[in-house]
């Protein structure tokens, strides 16, 4: 009888603190076991007690990579509440915020902490010394999201000119028009990302996963639809809780998110493709269709394609949105008055996946309750199945192969768990 664990004591670079330990009992995985330990924060205890107009600021600080998908679902599910309508030329402005967040985000993971596993180094720095130009272009992408995001939401991290029922202040047509260049560039460089990773060698792996995202009558969601699955789930925002609910485990100080019925599901980039890939723009359809990318993409290590086709969807939805814009007769609505509703519920697709908040307001506009569900507790229980079924197609491997395996097993699925993967000690016990 042999017994294998695997334990690492520490997962450096994670929003909290974090360890994995995955047991091996006599050729089988008897446990996997992705342990957060990350400390209370509070944010939804901060919340109670302050206004709804403060929402979208605290909650943008909860995640410095995705600051814009808090503070969308913050204001969204306010305006809900609120009985507020947005109008038209608002709400473009908005989805081309969240292009801005999809293109930083998504060149960041693919490009400095996905990338490197598939050219066999240890991390950026040591893509760069061989592979400068790689680099470069994720850096450039990077870039162009930010100067979106510097425009409209006055600073490229937690943007401070968001507001519930609009924005402080809405750019000059010129002003948009600027970034014309970087976006048109950065849409050719999110093309050749899209070429790049498709050529690249993957594992034999597919899983079969049930897909959860926003879906919308007419574009692919970022602020708007109803919750969808790949097995036949449809439902509207205000019924995810009689769908998903949230456990404890006893290993980990994260909740984890699961159907009714217990079981694991996966948000994200994969998810949104496999319910929506006939909502993306021409640009992307084509690059698709050009790499041969599959309708529905199964295996989590080919989530690097899917994550540089939203790259490109992202890039040619912000140059649409810029060159039919019209600056809005006012940068926002103001509420009548706040009413005593249970009503504040929105979901927001952040890069990483569905982004759910829920609030109770009194009838002064005061914060009462909150609840926010983020996409790394969504996808907790699923990323432990995925290392799972890279163990065990992996048994014979080497501690330190297979330990290198369990860690891109996480990486392929956000940039927060993804951080979470540079493992400082690993501890291996045979028996």
């Amino acid at each position: 009888m042999t017994d294998r664990t695997i334990s690492v004591d520490y997962l450096a670079r994670v929003e909290g603190e974090g360890a994995l330990r995955v047991r091996i009992h006599e050729r089988a995985v008897d446990s996997v076991e992705l342990a957060i330990f990350e400390p209370p924060r509070y944010f939804e205890a901060f919340l109670r007690g302050r206004s709804y107009f403060e929402a979208p600021d605290i909650t943008a600080r909860i995640c410095g990579i995705c600051p814009v998908a808090y503070q969308m679902s913050a204001c969204h599910a306010m305006e809900r509440g609120l009985g507020l309508s947005i109008a038209p030329e608002v709400r473009a402005l908005r989805r081309l915020l969240y292009c801005g967040e999809w293109i930083e985000s998504h060149a960041l993971h693919v490009y400095l902490l996905h990338l490197p596993d598939f050219f066999g180094v240890p991390d950026a720095i040591h893509l760069a010394k061989d592979h400068r130009e790689v680099v470069e272009r994720g850096l450039a992408l990077k870039r162009a999201g930010n100067e979106l995001m510097t425009v409209l939401g006055g600073r490229e991290i937690h943007p401070i000119n968001v507001r519930v029922g609009g924005f402080y202040r809405v750019p000059a047509r010129d002003e948009l028009e600027a970034l014309r260049p970087s976006l048109a560039n950065a849409l050719y460089l999110a093309e050749e990302t899209v070429r790049l990773t498709a050529s690249l060698s993957f594992p034999d792996l597919e899983n079969d996963y049930e897909f959860v995202s926003l879906r919308h009558p007419d574009e692919y969601p970022m602020n708007e639809g109803e919750v969808v699955s790949s097995r036949g789930l449809r439902i509207p925002m205000a019924r995810y809780d009689e769908e998903f609910r949230e456990i404890q485990v006893p290993y980990s100080h994260a909740l984890h998110s699961v159907r009714r019925d217990g079981g694991s599901y996966l948000v994200g980039p994969m998810a949104r493709y496999a319910n929506n890939r006939d909502r993306l723009g021409p640009r992307a359809d084509a690059i698709v269709r050009e790499v041969g990318l599959e309708p529905v993409v199964r295996n989590p290590f080919r989530s690097v394609i899917v994550r540089a086709v939203e790259m490109v969807y992202a890039c040619e939805e912000a140059l649409r949105i810029i060159d039919g814009y019209r600056p809005p007769d006012r940068p926002y609505v103001e509420a009548d008055g706040a009413l005593a509703t249970d009503g504040c519920v929105a979901i927001t697709e952040a890069p990483r996946g569905m982004l759910y908040h829920r609030y109770r307001l009194d009838a002064t506009g005061t914060i009462r309750d909150a609840r926010i569900v983020a996409p790394t507790s969504q996808n907790q229980k699923r990323i432990e199945e995925d290392v799972r079924a890279v163990v065990e197609r992996s048994i014979d491997l080497e501690s330190e192969p297979l330990t290198v395996a369990c860690e891109q097993a996480i990486r392929n699925h956000d940039p927060c768990i993804s951080c979470a993967t540079h493992f400082l000690s690993l501890d291996l016990v045979r028996d």
